[in-house]
């Protein structure tokens, strides 16, 4: 069987024909509709229409905090018009065809412990450096999800201990994959537009003083809420993602500045294995369709129990 796998991003619908052995025959994508939920929905149903004779269903990922069994958006995320939407049923209006919507946090997080570097642990994390920081917690082998399903919304974690919340102090916005090019260009003093994450890590890797400071404050902030996040999960590993977890030099300068931290703490703390994703930008379209596998396997198993 195939399946029309989607992830929604605030950018760009990425989207794959793939079957239940996660093999992609094809992908591709288009951008985001701006103008509101109408067109996003639109916009998904003319991918439907193109296979709609080919598939089974459609698995999608999409930012914001998810009750995947309702497929209902109580927040949005990065696409603010999604709040308080019932998508799936909006979909199913759209596209006859069996759908599940997960946020693309999960998503990757299940990618992972489904195919890849989690796939050998019980308990581990997923952080996604994207436009902020999308999480995902694999708890006893399982997503865990949390009581209002925003377990892993780590972008709202304050990194100010005694300032309220706000866009400035949440580490979404300070440690995004996006931040790291922005503390570049800042103290370059060159605009944001020419620099991005393969810039600061060509400048970085030639021994550029100012890029690897700021790569060294970058991930001086991400250790700090790793060692946060190993005392309150207790995980056995994080993976991390996003497109500049492919970048050595990241995983490198992550583990150091953690070197740094447990060196100079005098209390025993297990430390977890900090890893990269293994399917870095794939693993949206992948767990989506690990999500939509595992919920049509429970589905048979409740209706095969009645």
């Amino acid at each position: 069987m195939k399946y029309l796998v989607i992830d929604i991003g605030g950018s760009f619908i990425k989207y794959a024909l793939m079957d239940e052995a996660y093999n992609v025959m094809m992908t591709d994508q288009l951008p985001t509709p701006k103008e509101g939920r109408e067109a996003l929905i639109e916009a998904v149903g003319g991918l439907y229409d193109k296979f709609a004779g080919e598939i089974s269903g459609m698995a999608l990922a999409a930012p914001g905090i998810i009750d995947s069994e309702k497929g209902y958006f109580y927040t949005g995320g990065a696409l603010r018009y999604n709040e308080g939407f019932a998508m799936k049923e909006a979909l199913l209006r759209r596209c006859p065809t069996r759908i599940h919507i997960e946020n693309d946090g999960k998503c990757a997080a299940m990618a992972e412990a489904e195919l890849g570097s989690l796939s050998d642990v019980e308990n581990g994390v997923v952080l996604v450096l994207g436009t902020m920081i999308g999480g995902g917690i694999i708890a006893g082998g399982k997503l865990y999800r949390g009581s209002h399903f925003s377990a892993g919304e780590v972008s709202f974690v304050c990194t100010a201990g005694t300032e309220r919340p706000g866009a400035g102090n949440i580490w979404g916005n300070r440690c995004g994959g996006v931040s790291l090019a922005k503390r570049v260009a800042e103290k370059k003093k060159i605009p944001y537009s020419e620099m991005d994450g393969k810039r600061v890590f060509q400048l970085a890797g030639d021994g550029d003083e100012e890029a690897l400071q700021c790569l060294d404050d970058y991930t001086k902030e991400i250790a700090v809420q790793i060692f946060n996040l190993q005392n309150i999960l207790d995980p056995e590993r994080f993976a991390i993602g996003g497109g500049i977890s492919g970048q050595p030099l990241l995983m490198q300068y992550i583990e150091k500045n953690l070197d740094e931290i447990y060196s100079g703490f005098t209390y025993i703390v297990r430390r977890a294995e900090v890893v990269a994703c293994q399917y870095l930008n794939a693993s949206n379209l992948l767990g989506a369709l690990v999500c939509f596998l595992k919920e049509e396997q429970e589905s048979t198993g409740r209706s095969g129990g009645k």
